[in-house]
């Protein structure tokens, strides 16, 4: 059987590691011959393969990014899209494809399963940790790990000017990263897209910890919103899934903390830092679990199903399950950390 093999959507740490899972057990186990498929769902769109094998993933597991690429590509939005990838999957010889993705990449590959009748296998892939059916994605436990030692570097800066710092986390919907990451690094402030802020009550906590002779941190999530007013963009274009290029919160609250405090605000914004480097003992762990049991789903002709943590456990689930929704921040939760605002 041959399998082909790629990678949708942002890239993220864990990814290779998915990929020598994959290949590594399917060669030695079951006898599979692998193909990947070059920049997410451009590649079975256009026929854009490179062989896989054993000699091709030696090496891979520490690496970030994706030997494979990765792109936005949404075949969907091609009249001829569907036809053109059960096509070309045949005419390589394809008999299963596994896709690594998030939400848009997993979301083409539930809706290619089940109206067009591809054989597809899911793994979740998004350093927002908000798919739901799974407790956690690979590439999460990473981008964490950088945000919190930017904060902790943060904090020795802010506290040397007594200036306010805000960090801008990447966090579209979901403000797992922003909520991880601050309560690690010992913010002040952690703003996310599930709770509406109210500037005046940020600058309320921001004066009160120079009252107690510290420098405050806020740590804000890219798709944080004030509580009268919309997201704020630098750029208003849209990806091929609809999504507008978010950031710009931080820079526009750090001026309206200068403008009702009287007190100087500079703002650092992670970006694709957070998504960049070698993955975290823990996400090459889960990458390699993921990788692993995906080929058996494959091995076991059980398509339409995403592999997924649950507790230490890896299970199957319904692609369309897990893409149905967002896994975001509970109220209650972020209520817990609320005790350290301030």
């Amino acid at each position: 059987m041959r399998v082909g093999v790629l990678t949708g959507g942002g890239d993220c740490p864990g990814l290779n590691a998915v990929i020598r899972a994959v290949v590594r057990k399917g060669t030695q186990e079951y006898g599979y011959d692998f193909v990947g498929y070059r920049d997410g769902w451009r590649g079975p769109l256009e026929n854009d393969t490179v062989r896989l094998d054993i000699p091709t993933v030696r090496g891979i597991l520490p690496r970030g990014g994706t030997i494979l690429g990765s792109s936005r590509t949404n075949p969907l939005r091609r009249a001829d899209g569907a036809r053109r990838i059960r096509e070309n999957l045949a005419e390589q010889g394809v008999g299963a494809l596994i896709a690594i993705g998030g939400e848009d990449t997993l979301g083409v590959a539930a809706r290619l399963g089940e109206e067009h009748g591809v054989p597809v296998v899911g793994v979740p892939k998004t350093i927002d940790n908000d798919l739901s059916a799974t407790d956690y994605t690979f590439g999460f436990d990473t981008a964490v790990n950088i945000a919190t030692e930017a904060i902790d570097r943060l904090h020795t800066t802010a506290e040397s000017h007594m200036r306010v710092l805000v960090c801008e986390v990447m966090g579209r919907h979901a403000g797992w990263i922003a909520l991880h990451s601050g309560l690690a690094g010992g913010a002040n402030v952690i703003l996310v897209p599930e709770q509406r802020f109210d500037v005046d009550q940020v600058c309320a906590w921001i004066t009160s910890r120079f009252r107690a002779s510290y420098a405050p941190i806020v740590v804000v999530a890219e798709g944080a919103m004030p509580r009268e007013g919309e997201v704020v963009l630098k750029d208003t274009s849209l990806d091929p899934f609809g999504h507008a290029r978010l950031s710009g919160v931080g820079e526009w609250l750090a001026k309206e903390i200068e403008r009702r405090t009287g007190k100087e605000a500079r703002t650092t914004v992670l970006g694709h830092i957070q998504r960049g480097g070698t993955p975290s003992a823990f996400d090459r762990w889960l990458a390699t679990r993921f990788g692993l049991h995906a080929v058996t789903c494959v091995h076991d002709g059980d398509f339409g199903r995403m592999v997924a943590l649950r507790g230490t456990d890896i299970v199957r689930v319904p692609i369309a399950e897990a893409t149905a929704r967002l896994k975001t921040v509970d109220p209650a939760l972020y209520d817990e950390v609320s005790v350290f605002f301030g």
